[in-house]
């Protein structure tokens, strides 16, 4: 049986490649951008099976009259992908009160009110599944992309949460968590101005391992099949990691976290105070 899938920021990168496979494969879309114009490759191509929708995200009524819009033209809604959303690259100090808060109205918020709105037609159904595309820098982090990874991060718990509260109505909620991949995200992304003190650090860090090698950045395209199987799967996971990059590190990370917590512990239980 076909599906109706929601996705958000359709014209270019991820969006764009997923929106794609589901309508090649016969499902029907409802397309997101902020420009009405970049959709229209799609509804060149896919005619009616595609519902092109101008939205700005950080809009909270256009994100539920979008919503809505979707279910009078299909008559349900059975996945979102909250896949709109952009970046700030820079060390903490340097980035701008601007910059850090255009990202989390669009990371943040702009997930937020998507989720909100699609919940009561996915509840009125009593089925459903929300794609939040968080990041692997929703899972660690490291020098230049704080403000990027705080805005994931908020995602993870958002999420987290949510899929608790939702699961008796038949709704899941999977976390996307891809590792770096080849598509127009860095170019497309606030660079902050750059502090000189930080230029020591950036040189180290770019010359690290984690960004060296012909295999760091995965291939976008590559990822449209996971993503069908994901939307398919009648047990979704909470979270899922796109790439082979993130996991060894995630595994670092958190062995890390662990053993910081534990070394600490004696002093941690006494502060509990009883």
């Amino acid at each position: 049986m076909s599906k109706v899938i929601f996705i958000t920021g359709a014209s270019r990168g991820f969006g764009k490649i997923w929106a794609e496979a589901f309508l090649d494969r016969g499902d029907q879309v409802i397309a997101t951008s902020r420009g009405i114009s970049g959709l229209n490759y799609l509804t060149e191509k896919y005619g009616s099976a595609v519902l092109p929708l101008e939205l700005d995200i950080t809009d909270r009524a256009a994100c539920f009259d979008a919503l809505e819009k979707a279910k009078e033209q299909f008559g349900r809604v059975d996945v979102v992908i909250n896949n709109a959303g952009t970046g700030v690259f820079g060390a903490v100090e340097e980035t701008t009160e601007q910059a850090a808060r255009d990202l989390i109205d669009a990371n943040f918020f702009g997930t937020l009110w998507i989720t909100q709105a699609a919940l009561p037609i996915m509840r009125a159904q009593g089925n459903g599944h929300i794609l939040q595309l968080s990041s692997a820098l929703g899972i660690y982090s490291f020098p230049t992309v704080g403000i990027y990874s705080a805005s994931k991060f908020a995602v993870e718990g958002l999420s987290e949460a949510l899929a608790g509260e939702v699961k008796e109505f038949g709704i899941n909620v999977t976390l996307i968590e891809p590792n770096g991949y080849s598509t127009d995200f860095g170019s497309s992304s606030v660079q902050s101005v750059a502090n000189p003190v930080y230029d020591t650090l950036k040189a180290d860090l770019y010359a690290s391992p984690e960004f060296t090698g012909a295999d760091v950045y995965g291939i976008p395209q590559a990822t449209a099949e996971a993503i069908l199987q994901l939307v398919d799967s009648s047990n979704p996971p909470l979270r899922f990691i796109l790439g082979k990059k993130a996991l060894p590190l995630a595994k670092s990370a958190y062995a890390e976290r662990l053993s910081t917590w534990e070394e600490w512990n004696d002093i941690s239980v006494k502060a509990h105070g009883l």
